[in-house]
């Protein structure tokens, strides 16, 4: 005959990963206020970080864009001057220039040496002081250039006797508009017709461009004999790579007399936006890290406070039975869903405010990812550590101590 045992089953009660979080978030609602002020200290600590990384990384995008628009990666290529013979680059230059691994863009104009007036009634010795350029096709994106009024040289006007106005040109041309509708103005070069089809904008980066008078390559080869060799070559390159580009360009673009080339030394406003990128980074760091250390220590305070005045609650749940691992267990619970919740809302209101102040600004709104990442993940990072003491403190309290100090 055999015996059961009567004695009670005193394994001890397992909490599932559901039980913990539940008694974690119970302290957040049951003092609501509390646990909003608390999470909003680390919300606004998240939310000062986001804004500190996204709004002078917004600021340093507009400000890099305008130095990119200085044409800190372009070059200019130009045969020497005063030389007799004159050095004439090859007219197959251009392409060869392409070819460089780095380039991103080429384009180039020559001077046809033409003669350009008003009017075939203005007098042959009345210059202006404007030079013709036969031009590529693709030159404006490469100079950075726009059209203020009409259309560019392209295809369809390759071999027509078209032209295309600087903005000095234009005026002292006295072409200082595009009738729309109307009939387009005409000018006088070497005794030939030519119909004026757009006029540029002031193109900072080369002023030449601004007193010349432009028309296609094509077109001056068969209107005014141009022989085909480049003045000016433009080289637009990636910016990381542009003095290695540099430093082989003259022997590419004419191998037989590459020291007979010229090639333009790299912008300085490429040295300050090197230097801009630097000082930006090293501040992102910084403000970062200051956030994040202040939010921590704002959620550490709080649970330190939250031990004290819930001995009470610890000491009944110890003497039903909880053991000190699932009181540690709760109490960081509740420490790591506080820090969670406020990275959450604050890096919707830092989203939100650099939105708002990027817009306010005009520039472009750039929110970096590490900073939406630690806003989340770093607040909870920082609750784990900042509940670590209380948890533990909250563990060791027995629970005739904790019931006997309240």
């Amino acid at each position: 005959m055999t015996h059961r045992s009567t004695a009670p089953d005193t394994r001890p009660v397992r909490l599932s990963p559901l039980d913990i979080l539940a008694l974690g978030m119970l302290g957040i609602r049951t003092r609501r206020i509390r646990a909003a002020l608390s999470a909003l200290g680390i919300s606004l600590g998240i939310a000062t970080m986001i804004v500190v990384t996204a709004v002078p990384a917004s600021s340093q995008k507009a400000l890099l864009a305008r130095l990119t628009a200085l044409g800190t990666n372009m070059l200019e290529v130009r045969p020497v001057p005063d030389q007799k013979p004159p050095v004439l680059l090859p007219q197959e230059s251009v392409a060869m220039a392409g070819r460089i691994g780095p380039v991103t863009a080429v384009s180039a104009v020559a001077n046809t040496h033409a003669v350009v007036h008003r009017s075939d009634h203005a007098d042959a010795a009345d210059y202006a002081g404007l030079s013709v350029l036969a031009t590529k096709d693709d030159l404006l994106p490469v100079i950075n250039a726009e059209v203020r009024a009409g259309v560019f040289l392209g295809p369809a006007t390759r071999s027509f006797p078209t032209a295309v106005l600087g903005s000095v040109a234009a005026t002292r041309l006295g072409v200082p508009d595009l009738p729309p509708g109307g009939p387009a103005p005409q000018i006088f070069v070497n005794d030939r017709w030519f119909t004026v089809i757009g006029i540029l904008a002031a193109t900072p980066l080369s002023p030449d461009i601004d007193r010349s008078v432009l028309v296609s390559w094509d077109a001056a080869r068969t209107e005014l004999r141009f022989d085909g060799h480049p003045t000016v070559i433009y080289v637009k390159a990636r910016e990381p790579a542009l003095e290695a580009v540099r430093s082989v360009l003259a022997a590419t673009v004419h191998p037989e007399l590459p020291g007979m080339v010229q090639i333009s030394r790299p912008s300085d406003a490429l040295a300050a936006k090197r230097a801009t990128q630097t000082t930006f980074s090293a501040l992102f760091l910084g403000l970062a890290a200051v956030a994040l250390l202040v939010g921590g220590i704002g959620v550490a305070n709080t649970m330190v406070i939250s031990v004290l005045e819930r001995r009470r609650e610890i000491g009944l749940r110890r003497a039903l039975g909880a053991n000190r691992g699932q009181i540690r267990a709760q109490f960081l619970t509740e420490s790591v869903a506080l820090s969670g919740l406020g990275g959450l809302s604050g890096t919707l209101i830092g989203v939100l405010a650099t939105l708002g102040y990027t817009t306010y600004q005009g520039w472009p709104p750039v929110i970096p990812w590490f900073s939406m990442a630690a806003g989340i993940g770093g607040a909870i990072v920082v609750g784990m550590a900042a509940g670590v003491y209380p948890s533990v403190r909250a563990s060791r309290l027995t629970p005739t101590e904790a019931l006997a100090t309240v």
